[in-house]
């Protein structure tokens, strides 16, 4: 299978494990969930899908070497995402915004309900160690570490809005060791660390996705409540929902007030006296090993104020939103 990545470039896939998930229609279903949400209104030109930040995320392991496991742990890891993504955790009450964590909780049973497990079975690969997060640390780490699901949206996100070209010169300045992302030069995880910032101040946590949150997750949980959908849909894709809903915002004045909103078409505010609703975004900052003089170190060992960036940023966004209608 030939596969051209924005990110990364050209590759084949040729392991049959990898090309079965693939073709499965747990994976397949990913293309038609949108990575950011539902963030096309406010920038137009910008959707791309959980699919290819998941096949992302293998490429990136397999370019470092990461054991079939791991790489196949990467690229399953999103399978669990409702349609609009994070947008879930403003829908249902299971669901946190300052962590945006409704995914993560439900991957497990997600996964074992699915195709998935006869696949790895097929292969004889071990569900449960794959299931570990534990057992791959290039895979996966908490904040502020880096892991390869966070660089590739990093880079995927800097890629898609044009904030850098590709994902080339940091890739090449990545090493994998023992388990752990290290950078080969203090510049270039300086310049990752601070490429991550701009994306969480611009994108991750900033306005525009407060305001896609509020206006999704009111528009779902009022399709819910109305009975245009339930909450198994949520489940299928971002089109298949709206299609669901669509008929009846002819004839339901409040679902199209929140449809205009949705879709930016509501001039907004953010004002904390005098607003329609409050919303927390979570906020994501990265604090990247690198070799510098010999060592390895962080990057907030060597940058002054670096600490402070951290600690600031690590704390979720809260908004106020007022809107014009």
């Amino acid at each position: 299978m030939k596969y051209t990545d924005r990110v990364y470039g050209n590759f084949e896939i040729i392991e049959p494990v990898v090309l079965e998930l693939i073709s499965s229609p747990t994976l397949q279903r990913l293309k038609e969930i949108d990575q950011a949400g539902y963030f096309e209104p406010h920038f137009p030109g910008t959707a791309h899908s959980r699919f290819e930040h998941s096949v992302g995320d293998y490429l990136l392991l397999t370019m470092f070497g990461a054991p079939i496991e791991e790489r196949t742990a990467g690229l399953i890891h999103d399978v669990s995402h409702s349609a609009f993504s994070h947008c879930i955790d403003y829908v249902l009450d299971a669901g946190s915004q300052k962590e945006h964590s409704h995914q993560d909780n439900i991957f497990d049973e997600f996964v074992r309900k699915s195709e998935i497990p006869e696949i790895f079975k097929k292969y004889n690969l071990d569900l449960d160690y794959i299931l570990d997060d534990r057992n791959f640390p290039l895979k996966e780490t908490v904040l502020p570490d880096i892991c390869a699901d966070r660089i590739d949206y990093s880079l995927r996100t800097a890629t898609v809005f044009g904030e850098i070209e590709n994902g080339k010169y940091f890739v090449d300045n990545l090493t994998a060791d023992n388990g752990r992302w290290i950078f080969k030069n203090f510049e270039s995880a300086q310049n990752y660390a601070e490429l991550f910032l701009k994306l969480n101040t611009k994108y991750y946590s900033g306005l525009p996705s407060a305001v896609m949150f509020l206006t999704v997750g009111g528009y779902l949980r009022y399709a819910l409540s109305k009975g245009y959908i339930v909450e198994t849909d949520l489940y299928t894709t971002d089109k298949a929902v709206l299609a669901k809903i669509e008929p009846h915002i002819a004839t339901d004045p409040e679902l199209a007030l929140l449809f205009d909103r949705m879709n930016n078409k509501i001039g907004f505010r953010n004002d904390s006296k005098d607003y329609d609703g409050k919303v927390f975004c979570k906020s994501r900052v990265v604090n990247p090993l690198c070799r510098h003089d010999g060592k390895i170190q962080r990057v907030s060992e060597i940058k002054r104020g670096w600490n402070d960036v951290i600690k600031r940023e690590s704390i979720p966004k809260e908004y106020f939103i007022k809107f014009d209608a």
